[in-house]
């Protein structure tokens, strides 16, 4: 006998938490193509190189490598944004741009497990190749807050930054050469501490500690939107540059509100700089206000050179991803999951095998009217039957015998609250079943 057991960081999904990652999913379809986003896919293997280097150095440690039966060097991709660099350079011809393309699919990361972080886990992208429009970086913030509000979030802060800020403070610093290095070090701001992030850049980055400390001033300043634009000359200088990275950061989130961004929801942030070295540009993290402490759940940022190493032709993008497996764990925390264990929210009782035909033809039916229902295999009695639905989180379940059968009647169960009508059926005429049906699961959602 093999004992049956998962891999470290690696998890099986039941119906209770895989009904609702579905519905996580299709809630991202639907709002990435109100905006026009087409979906695509690529391979789960891609070769090494392709990979590897196009993160960090913690990454590159992450990937699942191997030589595969071929004897080529692969890799298990780690994100989706890499192979959307390859993607556009090898289709762009055909695909013309700006192209806005959506990609859900797992990934998988060979780091430490922890709670809400798995190896393999799935990405929810959008992405725009093509433009540096500001735009299109006003569109990734108006995104993200509609999937989150659409998902049923209201309590979420999605922070923004420019990355040029933060190299306009390294130059004025003369820190240039070190941006990547600095950039790291500080995206641990939140997790380690002021401390040990001065002491990380000064270790690894070579930088003085009165450097480390003027980056940590930018990092700290905080209040609302105004009062941090109005001193950010004040620390990264007065140069061109810096004034098209402050105006950057501002027009995004000007923009952000025209398009509806509630203001609480959104927040000029300039110590987040992803610890990704692909990002140029904007960047973007969200928090659950409630629980802030499993980090963000949608992220991403501008990147307009990643595309440089496999064509000649210039291809910015900018997206973000929505962090689904991180998302459901929260949503299991703050106890927002739906306790069902099936999809279909009628429960058909079939306890009468002489009126087989019609418990068939009662569920096409229904079903025929868009509402989804589950049939008992077996005629087993009643009660066994309302105990299965009960606890597979059926909200109602429909009795028809023998008597009910006869009379053109069946009985409609509403099992929260354990109330029962009966109601006229034919099955030529299951109209006002169906309606009130229709009432009652509206009224249940």
């Amino acid at each position: 006998m093999i004992k049956p057991r998962t891999l470290s960081g690696f998890r099986d999904y039941l119906p209770a938490v895989m009904i609702p990652r579905e519905r996580l999913m299709e809630t991202a379809r639907s709002v990435f193509r109100s905006y026009g986003f087409a979906p695509i896919d690529t391979p789960t293997l891609e070769y090494l190189e392709i990979l590897s280097g196009k993160g960090s150095d913690e990454t590159d440690r992450q990937i699942y490598r191997f030589e595969d039966n071929g004897g080529r060097a692969v890799g298990m991709r780690f994100d989706l944004t890499v192979p959307l660099a390859r993607f556009a350079a090898q289709h762009i011809s055909e695909l013309g741009t700006p192209f806005k393309r959506y990609h859900i699919a797992p990934v998988w990361r060979g780091e430490r497990p922890q709670a809400g972080r798995y190896r393999e886990f799935v990405q929810c992208d959008f992405d725009t190749i093509g433009t540096t429009n500001v735009m299109a970086d006003i569109e990734v913030v108006a995104v993200i807050d509609r999937l989150l509000h659409a998902i049923g979030f209201d309590a979420f802060t999605i922070s923004i930054n420019n990355r040029g800020v933060l190299t306009e403070l390294l130059r004025h610093l003369d820190l240039a050469d070190q941006t990547v290095a600095v950039l790291r070090s500080l995206d641990k701001l939140a997790k380690i501490g002021r401390e040990r992030v001065a002491q990380e850049m000064c270790d690894a980055a070579g930088v003085s500690a009165d450097q480390a400390d003027r980056v940590l001033q930018l990092a700290e300043l905080d209040g609302e939107a105004e009062s941090i634009f109005d001193a950010l000359p004040g620390i990264i200088g007065n140069s061109d540059d810096a004034g098209v990275a402050i105006g950057r950061l501002r027009d995004v989130f000007d923009g952000a509100l025209a398009a509806g961004v509630p203001r609480q929801r959104i927040k000029i942030d300039v110590s987040i700089a992803r610890g990704l070295d692909y990002y140029t540009g904007m960047i973007f993290e969200t928090t659950l206000n409630d629980l802030p402490s499993i980090g963000s759940v949608c992220s991403g940022g501008r990147y307009d050179n990643l595309a440089g190493i496999y064509t000649k032709q210039h291809l910015p993008g900018i997206g973000a991803s929505l962090g689904l497996d991180r998302l459901l764990a929260a949503m299991e925390q703050l106890k927002l999951l739906p306790d069902a264990k099936t999809p279909a929210p009628v429960f058909l009782a079939y306890f009468d095998p002489d009126h087989r035909d019609d418990y068939l033809k009662l569920s096409a039916r229904l079903r025929d009217a868009g509402i989804a229902n589950e049939i008992y295999p077996d005629a087993k009695k009643l009660g066994v039957q309302l105990k299965y639905a009960d606890s597979h989180g059926f909200q109602v379940a429909l009795i028809a015998g023998g008597s009910e059968w006869q009379s053109g009647k069946v009985q409609v169960k509403t099992l929260a609250t354990k109330e029962s009508v009966e109601v006229e059926y034919r099955h030529d005429q299951p109209g006002e079943l169906v309606e009130v049906l229709g009432r009652l699961l509206a009224d249940d959602v």
